[in-house]
């Protein structure tokens, strides 16, 4: 009577050299095909190849970033945005933290004007590699897009933070302990709450890029996991969703002469509200 378990390891083994020989074909293919220019069927022999064998990984690399780049090129110049975003998303499934990849995403969104979405990428790309010239370069380029001029004429305006902070210290002090932050920026408010005393600081910035600077300086400052940042438009908070319960006061540094365009009267008013505890 035949071993069962001499069959199971002979179609294990079958199997095993079928996976090698399709790889080495898969391989072979999309050399051929990059010789060829043919870079659209040379990045799915790559997929293939790397879906079946991970650990060439770290072989296939720089080869499967220039398939990629060239590839990405050709969709751009075809106006076939969503298959090239699907190649990236493809691309980051496989390799989830290579700089270089997030650097050549973000640098495609900047050109077709999503600048939010693009910071992210770059921001990315310098946080898994701080010595990555051209991400620095493209973060701080978006980054002057993205962040208003007046955010450094607020931040360096020692009197209005000083008054600000004597105003939220004063309020804690009284018995607001559960701030909201609206459109926190970087963070400043936040913060001066928690060194106040409060005890539980909520805090929300729409913008991606603003929202990440927020995070750093929070971190850096060691209140990450005293402040919780919500990349999130006030008018969308929800109880208790994203915050636990109403709060007993609001902070907000959006008045300036945006103050209508920024929409911060009606983020007052649903604050005032939905997300403030109301004068008994």
């Amino acid at each position: 009577m035949p071993n069962s378990n001499s069959k199971f390891h002979c179609n294990r083994g079958g199997q095993e050299a079928g996976r090698r020989e399709l790889v080495s074909r898969s391989l072979q293919s999309a050399q051929h095909c990059l010789g060829d220019q043919d870079f659209g069927t040379a990045y799915a022999h790559y997929l293939l190849v790397l879906n079946l064998a991970p650990e060439l990984k770290a072989s296939v690399k720089e080869t499967f970033q220039f398939t990629l780049f060239k590839w990405a090129e050709e969709l751009d110049s075809l106006a076939r945005i969503q298959d090239l975003f699907n190649c990236y998303e493809q691309a980051l499934e496989l390799y989830p933290n290579d700089e270089v990849i997030c650097n050549s995403m973000g640098e495609h969104l900047f050109r077709m004007g999503f600048r939010d979405e693009a910071a992210g990428y770059f921001h990315k790309a310098v946080k898994l590699n701080p010595d990555f010239a051209d991400a620095k370069e493209n973060f701080y380029r978006v980054a002057n897009w993205l962040v208003e001029r007046w955010h450094f004429i607020m931040l360096n305006d020692t009197k209005r933070n000083l008054t600000y902070l004597k105003a939220i210290e004063n309020a804690v002090h009284s018995g607001c302990k559960s701030v909201l932050d609206i459109g926190t920026g970087t963070g400043i408010l936040s913060m001066f709450a928690k060194k106040a005393g409060a005890s539980f600081v909520y805090a929300c910035e729409l913008s991606k890029t603003m929202y990440e600077l927020a995070r750093d300086v929070v971190a850096a400052n060691n209140m990450e996991k005293e402040i919780q940042l919500l990349h999130l438009k006030s008018l969308d908070l929800e109880i208790p969703k994203h915050i636990p319960e109403r709060v007993s006061l609001v902070v907000t540094e959006t008045v300036d002469a945006g103050l209508f365009g920024e929409g911060i009267v009606e983020s007052l008013i649903h604050a005032w509200e939905h997300l403030l505890l109301q004068p008994k």
